[in-house]
C-alpha cells in the first residue's frame, strides 16, 4: 500500500472500527498526520504569529486538522491492532492509566486536604502527602512507560497471515 492510498483508505474509513488494516496503512496515515501537523503548525505561527508575552502561538489549524483526524487515526489503530490478533480497545489502556492517575491525584489532595483540616499541626501532613504523592506519580510514570513501548510493539508487529477473529488479512 503507497502513502497515498493509505491516506484516502483511512479516509474512506472515517470510523470503521471492524476489520484489520496493515501496518503500511497505520504507519502512512500516521506520518501523513505528522506531517501535516507540522506544516500547520508552521502555517499556524505565520498567519497569527507568536504572543511576546507569553511567547505562545496560535494553534487554531493545527487543532482543527488534529480534531478531524483523530478518530480516522484511532479507528486505523485499532483496526491494526485486529490485523496483529489483538482487540482494539488495548490501545485505549494508556488513556485509561492517565485518567486513574489524575482520579487517585484529586482523590488524594482531598483526602489530604480534609486530615489538613482536622489537625493541629497541618505541616506534619506535607512530608507522607508529598511522598505518597511521587511514590503514585512514579508508579504511574512507569507503568505509562510499559504500555507505550508494548503498544509501539503490537502496532509493528507482523500481520497475522490467516483470518482471524477480526476477519481476512487486508
Amino acid at each position: 500500500m503507497t502513502f497515498l492510498e493509505a491516506v484516502k483508505a483511512c479516509f474512506s474509513k472515517y470510523v470503521t472500527f471492524s476489520g484489520r488494516a496493515g501496518r503500511p496503512e497505520y504507519w502512512w496515515f500516521l506520518l501523513f498526520v505528522v506531517l501535516i501537523s507540522a506544516v500547520l503548525s508552521v502555517v499556524d505561527r505565520m498567519l497569527f504569529g507568536v504572543n511576546p508575552e507569553t511567547l505562545e502561538q496560535s494553534r487554531l489549524l493545527t487543532g482543527l486538522f488534529q480534531i478531524a483526524t483523530f478518530l480516522p487515526l484511532l479507528a486505523a489503530g485499532w483496526r491494526r491492532m485486529h490485523d496483529g490478533g489483538y482487540p482494539g480497545w488495548y490501545l485505549l489502556l494508556p488513556m485509561l492509566v492517565s485518567m486513574t492517575t489524575v482520579l487517585f491525584l484529586f482523590s488524594g489532595i482531598m483526602a489530604f486536604s480534609f486530615m489538613e483540616a482536622r489537625v493541629e499541626d497541618p505541616d506534619v501532613l506535607r512530608g507522607p502527602a508529598a511522598a505518597v504523592g511521587l511514590t503514585g506519580l512514579f508508579v504511574a510514570g512507569t507503568v505509562q512507560l510499559a504500555l507505550a513501548v508494548l503498544m509501539i510493539w503490537w502496532l509493528t508487529r507482523p500481520s497475522q497471515p490467516e483470518t482471524n477473529e477480526y476477519g481476512a488479512p487486508s
